[in-house]
């Protein structure tokens, strides 16, 4: 696949855009025959506008299009520096104090089919910073979203895949080809064959190796590591992917999958996000969100195919 309508969020905060960067570097790679759309976008407000008794409603509006205005004359330099005939720039900004909310509406209005967005990385830590704004978008937002953080490219280029071979849920195997499927073709695209697959089946609960004394350890381990093992060579044969680049471990993804991408030096991370609301958003539940906040490396965060 190629991503022809892309959607980039500017960093206010930082003089260097990496997402606008990465946003360039990919549509160059991927080679596209007609020009790409690159939105770039900023969302502004300041609260003291909105809480001034002084401001009649005619004012604040006022107020608003000056801000909008100079914020879309510091974004031109942005546009000249990365001037291409094959991408069409248009920049967007809006006044809302919802980041993420107004990101999503701009998604929905316009279809895009990729969202690009810069995470930073602190220092003294291995793992990308996730602010609670990155974390609501990721739920929220309605297509696949390219997070990214500074430095360069690594040269050994490898996508590693998180996939869930358990064979419990019917929609396991659709999105497990679904992201198989859009990241071969991006490898292809990009020129980046070196794709791999990973899967974490669970350990030994504690408490059944305790409360069953006839309970055999080792022989539960071995029975689903061996099913896992089975889906995933029905997966990787299914694309024709080596079997030395699927990784079957035991223990959680949110461990596994951040420690097999940094054995492998991984350039990203594909993994799908089932983008839950409510509850289960506001405890975290979904088991993507606990990977993504010890990832080192790019991510790619796709959500499943819509039923039809």
């Amino acid at each position: 696949m190629k991503f022809n309508n892309i959607l980039v969020v500017l960093n206010p905060e930082n003089d260097k855009q990496y997402a606008l960067a990465r946003a360039v570097r990919l549509v160059k790679e991927q080679k596209s025959e007609v020009p790409v759309k690159i939105t770039v976008f900023l969302a502004a407000y300041d609260l003291s506008y909105e809480i001034s008794a002084l401001l009649s409603a005619e004012e604040r509006e006022e107020m608003h299009r000056g801000v909008i205005a100079q914020r879309q004359k510091e974004i031109q330099p942005y546009l000249e520096k990365y001037a291409d005939p094959m991408i069409e720039f248009r920049p967007v900004v809006v006044w809302s104090s919802n980041e993420a909310e107004a990101i999503s509406a701009e998604v929905e209005k316009n279809n895009y089919d990729l969202v690009v967005k810069y995470t930073k990385e602190e220092e003294s830590l291995t793992s990308l910073i996730f602010t609670p704004m990155d974390w609501q978008l990721l739920r929220k937002c309605p297509t696949a979203m390219l997070v990214v953080r500074d430095g360069d490219w690594k040269h050994q280029r490898r996508i590693l895949v998180a996939v869930n071979v358990s064979g419990d849920e019917d929609y396991h195997e659709a999105l497990n080809k679904s992201l198989v499927s859009l990241s071969i073709d991006l490898a292809d695209n990009l020129e980046r064959g070196n794709i791999h697959l990973v899967s974490a089946y669970p350990p030994t609960p504690i408490n059944m190796a305790i409360d069953l004394p006839e309970f055999h350890t080792s022989e539960y381990t071995n029975g689903i590591r061996g099913q896992y093992l089975i889906n995933m060579k029905a997966l990787r044969q299914s694309f024709g992917i080596d079997e030395d680049h699927t990784h079957v471990r035991e223990g959680f993804p949110e461990d596994v999958i951040p420690d097999v991408a940094k054995e492998l030096e991984a350039e990203l991370v594909v993994l799908g996000t089932l983008g839950r609301t409510g509850l289960s958003a506001a405890l975290l539940g979904n088991t993507a969100e606990h990977v993504i906040s010890k990832l080192s490396c790019n991510l790619l965060a796709i959500k499943p195919p819509k039923e039809k």
